[in-house]
């Protein structure tokens, strides 16, 4: 028996209905090669998935990627399965794409020309989620706001969003769109799990809940760690490379383990693993959309898509919460 599809929730104050886990595709083009990102991509699609995230300079830092990669993989994987209408289709604006003074930012020049080069990369005719990718201190907010205004009246973007914001700042924003009259930010995206709560937690979350801002998490897993393979016994086979090295320096200690013991108690309850226990607790948390996973294979996708319909008692919540405060 297949399992069912992925629920949906309502982004934010929106009527427009998404999975409740986003694919993030930020390793299309740099762990995993075209053919392997279209397998996770279908996986996505036949589990009843719907939200697909990307960003125009995914993914640039990696040698020889010029940025714009993970836009054309997903491209071209629309074009061919031929599912432009069955997808919620989000990507990003700010970084860095073109050399020059003007090349990142989120001033109008930039904004304008981002977005038509990322609509030539992924093939569309338009961006449902168009986010801002971090905050720009150089540009008047207001510059910004008016800029994706003119792309939500041309058709070529239907809703907006952030990424990395501070709260003060989509008050502020909020505040500007209200005022001015243009389209507001209806999603946020900020880095939250069970092992990153603080950050979110003390203002950006209350101030998402008074306004009505979809929340969208990413780094649900805690880079992996929430998957518990950096443990401090795992076997041969675990993680390795400057990147595990940061997260075992990271979360390989007295707190982080104590996390992996709730994960551990809570996955044996509940006949599930410490990545779908993880994924729970988030979408357990009031005003949490989406949070976004990514894979470098389709058997990795599926073995996490099940957190999406776990649902945990109030006994493994408590002690999940508890042994995570301070984070």
């Amino acid at each position: 028996m297949s399992a069912p599809p992925l629920p949906t929730r309502r982004l934010g104050r929106t009527g427009l209905e998404v999975s409740v886990l986003a694919l993030g595709t930020m390793q299309f083009g740099w762990t995993a090669d075209e053919a392997a990102s279209f397998a996770v991509l279908d996986a996505y699609l036949a589990a009843g998935g719907n939200f697909i995230d990307t960003a125009d300079i995914y993914s640039r830092w990696a040698e020889g990627n010029p940025g714009g990669v993970s836009e054309r993989i997903v491209g071209r994987w629309l074009a061919d399965r031929g599912v432009r209408d069955r997808v919620v289709l989000a990507t990003k604006v700010k970084g860095r794409m073109w050399d020059g003074p003007n090349g990142e930012g989120l001033s109008r020049l930039h904004i304008l020309r981002a977005c038509d080069d990322s609509l030539r990369r992924l093939g569309v005719d338009h961006i449902d989620l168009y986010q801002t990718h971090s905050w720009d201190p150089q540009t008047p907010i207001d510059e910004t706001l008016r800029a994706l205004d003119d792309l939500v009246r041309a058709g070529k973007v239907r809703y907006i969003g952030a990424s990395n914001l501070p709260a003060w700042h989509l008050v502020e924003a909020l505040w500007r769109s209200d005022g001015a009259g243009v389209a507001r930010y209806d999603s946020v995206q900020p880095n939250y799990s069970l092992v990153r709560r603080a950050e979110f937690e003390a203002e950006l979350a209350p101030a998402c809940a008074r306004f009505g801002v979809g929340v969208i998490p990413y780094s649900p897993l805690g880079g992996g760690f929430l998957t518990g393979k950096y443990r401090p016994s795992s076997p041969g086979g675990a993680p390795d490379g400057p990147r595990a090295a940061r997260i075992r320096e990271r979360y390989v200690n007295d707190r982080g383990l104590a996390v992996l013991d709730a994960l551990d108690a809570a996955a044996a309850d509940h006949g599930a693993t410490c990545a779908q226990v993880a994924l729970a607790w988030l979408l357990a948390q009031p005003n949490v959309t989406a949070p976004i996973v990514g894979a470098n294979t389709a058997a990795q996708l599926r073995e996490i898509l099940p957190g999406a319909q776990l649902a945990l008692d109030a006994a493994a919540l408590a002690r999940l919460t508890e042994a995570s405060a301070g984070w």
